[in-house]
This record gives structure tokens, C-alpha cells and sequence, in this order.
């Protein structure tokens, strides 16, 4: 399990656990699963997707910032 925190520069957008995360980084889109390596990484333009034990859910970004280390993630996006 994953904690997921995602902020945009108007609110928190999502806080919470997560099995996995799906991001569009500049060099393309990866996903982030439990016990992922330590990373940061810049993001693009394109979609997030989360999945949650409710299901999955997806929002479009502009570009932000992810961070990635021990099973904790933090997305900063712009929307």
C-alpha cells in the first residue's frame, strides 16, 4: 500500500492510500507501485490514475513535480 498525497497550487486534491499510481513523466508515463525506488522525477502534460480499493480514478494535469520514497508519494500539479 501506498500513502498518495497530490496538492495543486489551489488545494489538496487527494490525500490518501493507494495500491498504485500512474504518472506522465517527461520521458513517458510510469507507474508507481509498493516498495518503488526512491525517485524524483518532473511530469508532463496528460493523465493521472490512481487506484484506490474503490476503483480507479484519472484527472488531467498540466505539468508538477513527483516524489517518490518509502512507499510514500507526493504529486504537486498544476491543473
Amino acid at each position: 500500500m501506498l500513502k498518495l498525497k497530490i496538492v495543486s497550487p489551489e488545494k489538496v486534491v487527494f490525500k490518501g492510500d493507494v495500491e498504485s499510481v500512474l504518472v506522465p513523466g517527461t520521458l513517458g508515463s510510469f507507474e508507481i507501485l509498493t516498495d518503488h525506488a526512491p525517485l524524483i522525477s518532473s511530469l508532463s502534460e496528460g493523465k493521472v490514475e490512481y487506484g484506490t480499493k474503490d476503483g480507479k480514478k484519472q484527472f488531467d494535469i498540466h505539468g508538477g513535480f513527483v516524489e517518490v520514497k518509502r512507499n510514500e508519494v507526493s504529486l504537486c500539479v498544476e491543473m
